[in-house]
């Protein structure tokens, strides 16, 4: 069968790449064309366009890229026309790909989407497009199957996809000395900075982060850059603060690490599930987190306090994102501070939530099995 996925994140490209190794697994004929990243095109999909040319984030950054969107769009959509799936997966990115659900519904494609976009927490409205033009729904947090049977709308949870890739990692890993070793780390206690994938995100986090470094002279900071962001952006920010950048190494650092200052999303998570004491951390541009106090409608920003329904871990947004309060809860969770250990019984909770690991293999298994039974022949 031909599929045509879109991830148009870095998060997706993993989530996407574990699922191309499990479609591929699953259908011995599968043929992957996608928009995606470097990690869905080594499991043996096709390549049509990286995420870092798509991936705007907030309203101001979208605003000004609005003609470049639209020519995304007009040619993701000639090359879902000339491929012509059996199947066109969609995988989070909501701006973009509601619109490419849309079009490949009138057009006649079966639409899966792969990892709901966060409609509980703002534009519930955009319900009505998945009743539209959605076939099947596959989403990774078990909170999301009350929300969606409100709307009388049926999903499916075959578990969550960062389980399987933390479990993974972890088997691989050799001792911790040896990591540190790897890394070029001293012997000095690791604090981890997790500011962000994007150019917009780290101009804005990390800045703050970086001034609760004085305070913890006993302890080396290291921050998880991405290969996608350039080494001059880091350094510039950077300055004289004594920091030790290590890019594409962010499983590797946090599982060295005492604690972490992570920016929310779904670093907060992979962070609980490697079991690393966290603040979470948010700042934006002021137009863009004026409109989000307007529209958000979740108590919490973090998957991790969203899981568990209180806050578990502390979250730091825009003006609390301080000097004062990141050093007050930084210290909290380091060892011997008043906050690890319920941290470290909450994140045992998180695990319980989410079941067990496998979550990609099984939502691969039900896709191939679904387009089969609609008379689609693997």
């Amino acid at each position: 069968m031909k599929y045509f996925i879109i991830a148009g994140e870095q998060s997706g490209d993993l989530h996407g790449s574990n699922l191309v190794k499990e479609l591929i697994r699953c259908d011995q004929q599968a043929e992957i064309k996608c928009w995606g990243g470097d990690l869905m095109e080594s499991a043996g999909a096709r390549l049509l366009m990286h995420y870092k040319n798509t991936a705007f984030m907030g309203f101001v950054e979208v605003a000004k890229n609005l003609g470049a969107i639209k020519n995304y769009f007009s040619l993701c959509k000639l090359q879902i026309s000339e491929f012509n799936p059996d199947v066109v997966i969609l995988i989070d990115y909501p701006g973009f790909n509601f619109r490419i659900a849309e079009f490949a519904k009138i057009s006649g494609f079966r639409v899966f989407y792969y990892i709901s976009p966060k409609l509980w927490a703002w534009k519930e409205g955009r319900i009505k497009r998945v009743k539209k033009y959605v076939d099947r729904m596959y989403i990774i947090f078990p909170f999301e199957v009350d929300f969606y049977r409100k709307h009388n709308i049926e999903v499916e949870y075959r578990g969550n996809p960062l389980l399987d890739e933390t479990e993974k990692k972890l088997m691989a890993f050799p001792v911790k000395d040896d990591i540190r070793k790897s890394l070029g780390l001293g012997n000095k206690p690791v604090i981890a900075l997790l500011a962000g994938s994007r150019k917009s995100e780290v101009r804005d986090i990390l800045p703050a982060m970086l001034k609760s470094i004085r305070h913890f002279p006993d302890y080396q900071f290291v921050l998880a850059g991405v290969n996608d962001l350039s080494d001059e952006l880091y350094h510039r920010i950077i300055g004289d603060y004594p920091v030790i950048l290590i890019k594409d190494k962010t499983y590797e650092i946090l599982y060295v690490s005492e604690a972490a200052l992570v920016k929310s999303g779904t670093a907060t998570l992979e962070t609980a599930l490697l079991r690393i004491p966290e603040v979470v951390c948010f700042k934006g541009d002021f137009i863009s987190m004026v409109i989000a106090w307007i529209v958000i409608k979740v108590k919490f920003i973090s998957l991790v306090n969203l899981l568990t329904g209180y806050e578990a871990v502390k979250e730091l947004i825009q003006y609390s994102l301080n000097e004062k309060n990141l050093v007050s809860e930084l210290k909290a969770i380091l060892p011997g501070g008043s906050k690890r250990e319920r941290i470290l019984k909450d994140y045992n909770k998180v695990r319980e939530i989410l079941g067990p690991a496998g979550a990609s293999e099984r939502v691969a298994e039900d896709m191939v099995k679904v387009l089969r039974r609609n008379g689609i022949n693997a």
